[in-house]
């Protein structure tokens, strides 16, 4: 019998337990896994990672400590999750925003679900006042995306960022166009600080890395192997 719905619905339930025919059984581990939520009670004993970040607007370091709890432990579906963020340093001078900042960031780690939206968030803050250069020719557009960088490479670490591979014909043109740059430049004095790229290189819109250079004609990424005649 065809019943017509002329009222909206407001609730609804499941009347009888049988399983579709195609389910034959279910499996209670499955339904038994823990999720990160907002009510887990933070355990005694935390694992954790300390990052250090150090920038050529101060003379101290920052120290970032991400502090994780273990999902499911002791089961096939155990996971490391971030609970918490603490960042320490001598230098005072940013103590009251970075201490919001870490509170914000360890109450969305809390929350559970998918956090790494906030790698992207805190990496697009630029500094009004200009950016930096890291070891290795690295460009950070503020102290803000380097602790979004620093979050990220610590949740790469866990596996719940999995960081992108390049297919082999993108190995093989790096390979190729590093080995060709070297043997036109075995003068070192041409290579920057770190002796990885060369000092005169650009810095490549894909990767923040000062290792862009002209090679047959085409800008070329010494670095993610970024280039237009690839």
């Amino acid at each position: 019998m065809v019943h017509k719905i002329a009222k909206k619905i407001v609730s609804y339930k499941v009347i009888g337990n049988e399983l579709p025919p195609e389910i034959t059984h279910v499996n209670e581990a499955e339904i038994d896994v823990e999720s990160m939520h907002e009510k887990l009670e933070r355990p005694e004993i935390l694992m954790g990672s300390t990052y250090k970040i150090k920038t050529p607007q101060s003379e101290h370091a920052l120290y970032i400590t991400i502090n994780d709890v273990v999902l499911n432990a002791g089961t096939e579906y155990a996971a490391r999750h971030p609970y918490e963020v603490f960042i320490n340093s001598k230098n005072m001078e940013h103590f009251q925003w970075v201490l919001a900042l870490t509170r914000v960031i360890s109450a969305v780690f809390r929350n559970g679900g998918d956090v790494c939206f906030l790698v992207e968030e805190l990496k697009a803050v630029f500094d009004p006042q200009g950016g930096y250069f890291k070891k290795g020719g690295v460009f950070m557009p503020s102290l803000v995306a380097e602790i979004g960088h620093a979050i990220e490479a610590h949740l790469k670490v866990i596996g719940m960022i999995k960081p992108p591979e390049m297919d082999e014909h993108q190995k093989q043109f790096l390979a190729a166009k590093r080995k060709e740059f070297e043997d036109l430049h075995n003068d070192r004095s041409t290579l920057d600080e770190e002796g990885s790229f060369p000092a005169k290189a650009l810095l490549c819109s894909k990767c923040n890395t000062k290792a862009l250079i002209l090679m047959d004609g085409c800008m070329t990424c010494l670095n993610c192997g970024d280039s237009k005649c690839s």
